[in-house]
């Protein structure tokens, strides 16, 4: 999936600071290409934008050139980059001797577009690397390029004679190209421990103090007045599966790697103990789903699960020519795929993320209220198709710089097809470090209470009657050392807090070794991460029947 800017955990974030400016961390902050593709020249007609493979080099009379373009937005003040690196991940075969990044001026190519006829002009070359042969990815020092914000387009190239270099394209599922920025950043002042008390309504709750907190996440109470949740047996589900009581427990695992979903999921309910109720997995275009396995899943009597589909529906194309009716072709084929195969109710999650991919532009096609169109557009066809088992999730980013832009409020699609509000949401377990915090900070950060209360708080006030989903959640430890103490000091806030926000109703944690900005979401990095999650699932509160 292509990152157009810096990203922090499975979203993206530019952080504002505060606090002694004197002081400095260090931190590598990733991002993915914004667009990617290659041009070959026996073939100079073909556009190879959708391909997941790159490839560069001579084989035969045919020469093929990658290119690659990232969007770096504005660090942070105060925050100075370093060093910059281009990692690349081989895809098939091994690389040659020699492989060399040029610069490349043009940066208005598109993926969509780029052919042997139009490609742009490879300028000066960067750097040339020699790895061996059967390495696993190739990284470009672009240090002398890459200084901050800007948009940056480089061309890959190999003059080594029948033995082209491939690589993993942004559309692959695992190992796509990115752009990691050695980043100086002010030190923060430290999340603080929130207020603890109830709000005084579900639908009004009590905003959440700032996190400021001293060394480490707020504290849980003792497990003997720690709130736990309703004895198992007695949380059902309605027709929009929303609980009764209780809270949907789910997950997305062994995301970024190859392990096939399924096997992930059973891998990451053994080591917690619990099954995931919710069973998140991802599909673009014109993917037909669910999948056999995924509908294997819900099939298993001993471990009954639901299904949380999302689909970017506008893949290749964008949201303005969904809403447009561009794509209905294949909007009614899915819905007749699922009338077909599937008719147990599901989430689906209609391109999550969306701030990510925004064009504020008026007539890109991709502004905030052409998301909102494309997702009433699909939720309606559908519907009208008559898919009456798919229950609407609007899933957010909750980074702040999007919450306080003047076009955030026009994704929304409106009460009447969205069924859950929901958000993918990531902390920082490094003390003092940019995200750092407790769950109550993961739910309701914000940079400016006038311009954004804070998620949760916007949430509860702005569409009371949603039960908030919390799509994907995780939490990745910076400091240049993995201290395991630090998730678990997160992680025990979780119950306390969550009790605090009786607008939750499901909570889906999105589990990878390395996601792409290089961060470790796994809960069990550490024996005592993996203990201070084990003890948020076993808590009686995520018993639900489905």
């Amino acid at each position: 999936m292509p990152i157009a800017a810096l990203a922090i955990g499975a979203g993206v974030g530019t952080a504002v600071f505060t606090g002694n400016a004197g002081a400095e961390t260090t931190d590598v902050v990733r991002t993915g290409a914004a667009e990617d593709g290659y041009s070959s020249s026996s073939r100079p007609t073909y556009n190879f934008g959708a391909s997941d493979t790159l490839v560069a080099g001579r084989q035969g009379g045919d020469t093929m050139v990658t290119y690659l373009k990232f969007k770096v937005t504005d660090p942070g003040t105060g925050v100075k980059v370093k060093g910059a690196q281009v990692t690349l991940n081989r895809e098939s075969r091994t690389f040659p001797a020699s492989i060399s990044l040029s610069k490349v001026a043009d940066t208005a190519w598109t993926e969509k577009g780029l052919t042997g006829k139009n490609k742009p002009k490879v300028g000066s070359v960067v750097t040339t690397v020699k790895p061996k042969s059967g390495a696993t990815s190739v990284t470009f020092d672009v240090s002398s390029v890459v200084k901050g914000a800007g948009t940056y387009t480089f061309a890959v190239t190999s003059t080594v004679a029948n033995s082209p270099a491939r690589f993993r394209s942004a559309e692959a599922t695992a190992g796509q190209p990115t752009l990691a920025l050695t980043v100086l950043r002010p030190t923060t002042t430290k999340p603080t421990t929130p207020a603890t008390t109830a709000p005084a309504t579900p639908t009004s709750p009590a905003t959440p103090t700032s996190p400021t907190s001293p060394t480490s996440p707020a504290t849980p109470t003792s497990p003997a007045t720690e709130p736990t949740g309703t004895p198992p047996g007695d949380c059902t589900v309605d027709a929009k599966l929303v609980p009764s009581c209780g809270v949907l427990w789910g997950a997305a695992a062994g995301g970024f790697s190859d392990v096939p979903r399924d096997e992930a999921l059973k891998t990451f309910e053994r080591k917690t103990g619990r099954t995931s109720t919710v069973y998140h997995t991802y599909h673009k275009g014109d993917e037909l789903f669910p999948t056999k396995s995924e509908i294997a899943m819900t099939n298993d009597p001993a471990n009954p699960r639901v299904l949380m589909l999302n689909w970017k529906v506008a893949y290749g194309t964008k949201w303005a020519n969904v809403a447009a009716g561009d794509q209905d072709a294949r909007i009614d084929r899915l819905s007749n795929y699922l009338k077909t195969n599937y008719t147990k109710k599901f989430f689906m999650v209609l391109h999550h993320e969306p701030e990510n991919d925004v064009n504020p532009t008026a007539g890109s096609g991709m502004t905030a209220k052409d998301y909102a169109a494309m997702f009433r557009h699909t939720a309606l066809r559908m519907r009208a198709n008559g898919v009456d088992n798919a229950v609407f999730v609007v899933a957010y980013m909750n980074y702040e710089k999007w919450n306080n832009s003047t076009w955030w409020g026009d994704l929304y699609p409106g009460d009447d097809v969205v069924d859950w509000v929901g958000v993918d949401t990531y902390n920082n377990a490094q003390p003092g470090g940019f995200h750092y915090g407790d769950f109550n900070y993961m739910m309701n950060r914000t940079t400016d209470k006038a311009k954004f209360p804070g998620w949760y708080t916007w949430a509860t006030t702005n569409h009371p009657s949603k039960p908030i989903m919390v799509a994907e959640w995780g939490v990745y430890d910076s400091s240049p050392t993995v201290v395991g103490k630090n998730k678990a000091d997160v992680y025990a806030t979780v119950l306390p807090q969550l009790a605090m926000m009786p607008q939750i109703k499901g909570m889906v944690y999105f589990e990878t070794a390395k996601d792409q900005n290089g961060h470790d979401i796994r809960m069990d990095d550490t024996p005592e991460a993996l203990a201070g999650f084990q003890k948020i699932a076993a808590d009686p509160r995520f018993t639900v029947k489905i």
